[in-house]
């Protein structure tokens, strides 16, 4: 276990929660300590049913023991003992107008192999284009102080890819950046890294909040992000590295599955109507763009 990421990861959880709480200005997190049998545990804290988030979690593990051997052969390494740390969020807020993000950052070892992954993306319902650059932009200039091991460009793809519903040939969102089994040779240096973009996680998506929290919707955009949330649902039990290896390495169920929104609605076959705002979604924002790089006049 990387000892400095233990605790980092750990304060940033402290940090993280206090800033969505602040923003919210409802109810605070409730907080889960919990043990795995096998090694290690975590603290889950939830908050539910306030302000302006009808769901937020936000998780710190540490974990350690022995994995599934086919499982084991997934990763890189060898033999069947890891270690693993990190946080995880997704915050899943009332309004339709403010879109649902999720975050991870986390350290692992198996065997003699050790490595670093996360990111970030963004899912909105009715995307705005101000709050889609400002999260990419935000993720570019991360990834820009630290240009000699994190390629923004190559990470905003990788993310592309990797949040992308292939059995419905459909992204789950704009996007963010994503990587994984980086820094084995450069630990230290993609720790700082690591560092750096879990610190720019409140800056990239709390503006967002603050300028849609107060607008008024609609019944009928409340049902399109319920429906919309479906997607979400799909992704995480069936796609999701984390939640994979959560439920691999038994780990806890409820802090596993904790990504899942409160409220999801299944239409079958619904189509949205032509040039309707509901179209644009998967017509327009939902094909991956250089966002980071694009003006009003883009759209």
């Amino acid at each position: 276990m990387h000892p400095l990421a233990l605790t980092y990861f750990r304060e940033l959880q402290d940090r993280i929660c206090a800033n969505i709480e602040r923003v919210d200005g409802g109810t605070r997190f409730r907080e889960d300590s919990w043990e795995r049998e096998g090694g290690g545990g975590g603290r889950s804290r939830i908050l539910e049913n306030s302000t302006v988030f009808e769901k937020a979690g936000v998780n710190f593990s540490e974990v350690f023991g022995e994995m599934d051997a086919a499982f084991a052969n997934h990763l890189p390494g060898e033999g069947t003992s890891f270690t693993a740390t990190g946080i995880s969020l997704v915050l899943h807020p009332r309004s339709p107008l403010i879109p649902t993000v999720h975050a991870n950052f986390r350290f692992l070892t198996r065997g003699s192999a050790s490595w670093f992954g996360g990111g970030a993306d963004l899912t909105p319902y009715y995307p705005v284009l101000e709050d889609v650059t400002h999260f990419h932009r935000t993720w570019k200039a991360v990834c820009e102080r630290h240009a000699e091991l994190a390629n923004y460009d190559k990470m905003k793809r990788d993310c592309d890819e990797y949040f992308h519903l292939k059995h419905r040939n459909e992204a789950r969102g704009v996007g963010g950046f994503f990587f994984d089994y980086t820094g084995a040779d450069r630990l230290d240096a993609t720790f700082a890294f690591v560092k750096d973009a879990g610190e720019a996680f409140v800056s990239s998506y709390v503006p967002i909040v603050e300028r849609r929290k107060s607008l008024a919707w609609t019944a009928e955009q409340r049902l399109f992000q319920e429906y919309r949330r479906g997607r979400y649902v799909e992704f995480n039990l069936v796609y999701d590295r984390g939640t994979i290896f959560g439920l691999k390495t038994n780990g806890r169920t409820e802090s596993i599955l904790m990504s899942l929104p409160p409220v999801v609605r299944y239409i079958y076959d619904y189509q949205p109507a032509v040039g309707s705002p509901e179209a644009a979604l998967t017509d327009y924002w939902l094909k991956p763009k250089d966002w980071a790089n694009m003006g009003l006049s883009d759209v």
